[in-house]
This record gives structure tokens, sequence and C-alpha cells, in this order.
């Protein structure tokens, strides 16, 4: 199934938190990569923040696997994760 997961910054955490977790996080985002759960990911210069497209059986996998990384885990991000499904639309100009 395909996820879409939008990061949040929890508010109230100053930003100096985040430095020292900035290279584990990494590394995270590099093996859930490597085992086929993040597909995309992005980064939205605007609202600055992280959007993932992951691959897991639920969303219930998507937020198990999201709560690996170092930022979830130090309570300094969370993620809005939405379960993605096929634009049906395209059968109403056959039908």
């Amino acid at each position: 199934m395909k996820i879409l997961a939008i990061e949040k910054e929890i508010e109230g955490k100053r930003q100096e938190l985040f430095l020292s977790h900035l290279k584990s996080e990494a590394s995270e985002v590099w093996r859930l990569y490597q085992d086929d759960v993040i597909r995309e990911i992005y980064f939205d210069d605007e609202n600055h923040r992280a959007i993932l497209i992951l691959e897991c059986k639920d969303v219930k996998e998507a937020k198990e696997r999201l709560s690996e990384l170092p930022l979830v885990k130090e309570q300094l991000i969370q993620f809005e994760v939405i379960a993605l499904s096929p634009y049906p639309g395209y059968s109403r100009l056959f039908k």
C-alpha cells in the first residue's frame, strides 16, 4: 500500500535540540530507503517539512516504521500518515 507521510515539527521545541540528531536521522532514512519502505522523499521549502512516500502493508506499519526515526523518538517531529489509493475517476471515461 502506498502511504503519504507529512512531517510536522512539534511546537515549542528549540531548533538546537534537532542538531545533534540530524546525522542519525539521515542514516535511518537511508536505511528505510534501502529496505524499500521509503520510496520517495522530498522537502517542502515553504513549510519546512519532509514529505515521504512509503510502501507498507497498512497505515499501522507505516506509523511503526516512522517511529524508528530519531527525531520521532525524541518527540521533535510527528507525521500525518495518509493511505493512498489509485484514482478511480478514469473509469467514468469508459462507461
